[in-house]
């Protein structure tokens, strides 16, 4: 923090503290006394702030992270309803409000977890860019346990981690967590570090990603995200087209005269 960017509170929300410092907008998920499970106002509110994480140009990077020592989240807050319409074909699943991807935001959003992560924690995850774990985090996917299909949450992370770590993460419901340990070793958390670091790191992260240029981390963001699936000689083409607007962009913030190389870290 320096005098000249200080840490200033970004709105009134009433689910989440929205912070800027500098080039990062901090998120923090501040229902810790439901174990910071979604409801429909943190639906509605996490809309609203992807939109103006979107259009902000000053906000370079977005770390999402949770209060309270318990949980960062165990999904869906089932004593408060979701609104979800009657009619089948104008229902909307509440994920689309949550995850960054479906409002299309393309700035790098570093997800920092600890404690239980559950159910619907991963409309947020399974759509982040880095996702680093307290050493205490457990993951966990209660819904077949409770006669729920689950569906949506492990559709995305069979994207991010084996199919059938997905499938077992997604079938033994509440009589199995997978360990910190376990979800770095499959690779859906790139790092791990004790809770009382957590934070901090993040925020490190951050600050390393927001002063690159930010219309190239941008493009990078969306070139890999939208033609992840695709096949490799499509993907090239299209990722083509990315670097063909993107590098005019970047190169104009940016010289090889003015790059200072960093001591960099083996990790």
């Amino acid at each position: 923090m320096t005098q000249q960017e200080p840490r200033v509170s970004a709105g009134d929300y009433g689910t989440v503290l929205f912070e800027i410092e500098g080039k990062v907008a901090t998120v923090t998920l501040n229902r810790p006394e439901v174990m910071n499970a979604f409801n429909q106002v943190m639906v509605d509110e996490f809309r609203q702030l992807w939109g103006r994480v979107r259009a902000d140009d000053h906000i370079h990077v977005v770390v999402l992270r949770a209060a309270g020592e318990r949980a960062f989240s165990t999904g869906m807050d089932v004593k408060e309803r979701i609104d979800v319409s009657d009619n089948p074909w104008s229902a909307q699943d509440p994920g689309e409000g949550l995850s960054p991807k479906q409002n299309k935001v393309w700035k790098p959003v570093i997800a920092a977890v600890h404690g239980m992560v559950a159910g619907g924690a991963f409309y947020w995850l399974n759509d982040c860019d880095i996702i680093i774990s307290a050493d205490d985090a457990t993951f966990f996917d209660p819904h077949v346990s409770y006669g729920l299909t689950a569906a949506l949450e492990p559709i995305g992370l069979a994207r991010r981690i084996p199919l059938g770590e997905a499938l077992r993460w997604a079938l033994v419901g509440l009589d199995e967590r997978m360990s910190a340990r376990r979800a770095r070793e499959i690779g859906l958390v790139s790092e791990l570090v004790p809770q009382a670091q957590l934070w901090g790191r993040a925020a490190e992260l951050a600050e390393i990603i927001a002063a690159k240029p930010s219309a190239v981390i941008q493009g990078t963001v969306r070139a890999i995200w939208e033609t992840h699936g695709l096949d490799r000689e499509t993907a090239q083409g299209i990722g083509w087209h990315y670097t063909r607007i993107g590098n005019p962009l970047g190169k104009a913030e940016v010289s090889r005269a003015t790059v200072v190389k960093p001591k960099w870290t083996l990790r």
